[in-house]
Order: structure tokens, then sequence, then C-alpha cells
């Protein structure tokens, strides 16, 4: 059993702060499924993204969201990956052409393009003023971005499957261009809600990053209807006491509104659904901390993209992930779910 770093994926192989060992992983994974399918794609897709998050990217600003950063963005492209994986190896009908794999995991990539800032906005300081809308404005750069890989058929679903990742639009009343792109929104809204809080460091995140993202994009507090201001987190404590509340709904959103296609996650992952694992560890702690009212358990520091990892520093759930690989299709052990 190895101990899972700060900067690793729930399998602790994967060091989500570096693109080119994400971007690996994606490709060993398709071509598992897809042999004789090129990899041109998802290589091209994760050096954009890396691009675009780190300011490299023509007409866009370097991202300034800590908490929905590259590190985020590599995390739920190989947790959908994986996703679709687990479905593939379940034989489930219909089954994913590589081509929709491709276009699903560029999805991920780019599922938050709308907090990054372009370089002649100057109404707004920072990423995070984009929250209520960044779902329409990474549509918007997915629209746009996918021709630029001979991936047109998809524009008209980029916005639909992107959408499956928000809250303005009811799942049921989002439509798609064809029945295959509800079963990659559910995917794809699955994969965003588990890699975050399956994150080894997702306590500390949002505490450190993710309130203030709320303070900037007004999602802390929302006006009623008689005009009066109803404050919905008090404060960076006050997020991670409710935490707990939080992740029930987001269990009711996975295996109610999602479909439940989380549970794909597990068929490609030897049978453990180490995202849910992960994640109810780290709801416990919290739930420990909101009843004894101290955080000072928050000790894990969060890695920065790039940067080396900056160890255990003990805490949160403090104990060893499981070392898993990637069930290949053939595997000899049988999915036993989530």
């Amino acid at each position: 059993m190895a101990r899972r770093r700060n900067d690793q994926d729930v399998t602790a192989r994967i060091r989500t702060t570096d693109p080119l060992a994400v971007r690996d992983e994606l490709c060993r994974i398709f071509s598992r499924l897809y042999p004789r399918a090129s990899t041109d794609v998802l290589e091209r897709g994760v050096r954009d993204a890396t691009r675009l998050y780190r300011g490299e990217y023509p007409g866009y600003a370097t991202c300034d969201t800590g908490y929905h950063d590259l590190q985020h963005t590599l995390e739920v492209a190989l947790a959908m990956a994986r996703i679709m994986a687990g479905y593939q190896v379940l034989g489930r009908p219909p089954a994913l052409t590589p081509a929709l794999f491709r276009f699903g995991v560029l999805a991920a990539l780019f599922h938050d393009a709308g907090y990054i800032r372009r370089t002649r906005d100057v109404a707004h300081d920072n990423g995070a003023e984009y929250t209520r809308v960044h779902v329409s404005r990474g549509a918007r750069f997915l629209r746009e971005y996918l021709p630029r890989l001979g991936m047109e058929r998809f524009v008209s679903a980029a916005a639909p499957v992107l959408h499956f990742t928000g809250y303005e639009r009811r799942v049921e009343r989002i439509r798609v261009p064809d029945p295959v792109f509800r079963l990659l929104g559910n995917m794809l809204g699955s994969a965003d809600i588990i890699a975050q809080m399956a994150d080894r460091c997702y306590l500390e995140k949002c505490y450190e990053r993710l309130y203030p993202e709320f303070v900037l994009g007004g999602i802390d507090r929302r006006e009623r209807e008689d005009g009066s201001e109803e404050i919905i987190f008090a404060s960076a404590e006050d997020l991670i006491y409710r935490t707990p509340e939080f992740y029930r709904k987001a269990r009711e959103r996975l295996e109610e509104e999602l479909g439940a296609a989380v549970r794909f996650a597990g068929a490609a992952l030897n049978g453990h659904n180490l995202y849910v694992e992960a994640a109810e560890k780290n709801i416990q702690y919290a739930d420990r901390m909101a009843k004894d009212g101290d955080l000072s358990g928050l000790r894990r520091r969060p890695p920065r993209e790039g940067g080396p990892d900056e160890g255990d520093a003990t805490a949160s759930t403090g104990d060893s992930d499981s070392n898993a690989r990637i069930l290949e299709p053939d595997g000899p052990r049988a999915p036993r779910g989530a």
C-alpha cells in the first residue's frame, strides 16, 4: 500500500500537478481501449489546456482562481477518462467510439475555461467574478476550439454537455443533440464533483481557496425576493462546517440526477471506487471537525501547479490510500461496483 501524497490522484500513482504525467495516463487508458486509434487529440488537448491556464494561450490571461486551477482541471479529466473507461469495460450500450471518448476528455479539460479572463478584460480583477456564467463562457471557448482539432461534429454538443457541470439548469431540462451526449454529460458532471471531493487537500482548498472565490463571485450570499440579503456562507469556517451537508446533496445529484455514472469509475479501478472512498474520508473528517467546532485539523498544504509536493503535513484523514492500477478491458477481476 502506497501512502498518497498531496499532489497525487486517488491511485497514489499520478502527480496531478504535472500535465505530462496526466497526459500519459490519459493516453494509456485510451490506448488500452482503442489500440489502433491515435492519441494526438488527447495530447494536443492537454497541451492547450496547460497553455490556457498558464497564460500562454493567445488572448487569455493566466488563471487566477486558486481553487478552479489547472490541477483541478487535470483531476477532472483523469476522473472523466476513468468513468468512460469503466463504462466501456462493462460493455454497456451504446458503446463509446474513440471520437466520443476524445470529446469527453476535451470537455473535461475545458469545462472550467470560463474562469479564465481575456487579456483585454479590464472590467474584472479575478476570474472568480465569472462564477455565475463560467459554464456558458467555457462552452463558448470549447465550441471555438473543437474545429481546430478536426472535431467540428461535436460543436453542437459542447454547451449542453458542459452544462451538466453547472447548477443554473436542471439536468433533466438540458437538451442534447443525441442521447449519447446525455450519457457523456452525466459522466462529466460526476467527474467534476467526485474529482474535487476526492482531492487529498479538498478541505484545505475549500477553506483557503474556494471561499474567497465564492466571495468574489457573489456566491456567499443571495438576494431575497423582498430585496434583503441572505448570507449563504458566513466565513471559510462556515463553508467547512457545511461541507458534509453539501456532500449529501452531491450524492443525491450523483445518484439521481446524473444517472449514477460515478459507479463506472469503480469498474476502471479494479472494482474499487477510490474516488468515492477518498471523498467519504474527507467528509467524515469534516463532519468530526464540525461537531467539535475545531478546524485545527486542517494541516495539509495544497500543492501549487508545477511545484513539488509539500509532504503529508499529517492531518486530515491521515491514512494510506490504495495504490491501484487501471483495470484493463480483459482484466481477470470482475468489477464489484461503487
